[in-house]
């Protein structure tokens, strides 16, 4: 059996939370350097999703 993947810091809906965030105070228009930490943001979102569903199921 894989050992299990670690845990992530914050939750799927924390993760989100700071997205939204991150959009309202860009305006809808995202510096490169937003760009950046969106996509950071929206990798450790899906990590976070993925690991709420396995620990539901």
């Amino acid at each position: 059996m894989p050992p299990a993947a670690p845990k992530p810091a914050r939750t799927a809906e924390e993760v989100n939370e700071q997205i939204r965030g991150l959009w309202l105070r860009a305006g809808g228009r995202l510096t490169a350097e937003q760009r950046t930490q969106y996509e950071l943001l929206v990798t450790e979102w899906a990590l976070a999703t993925r690991t709420e569903v396995v620990e539901a199921a």
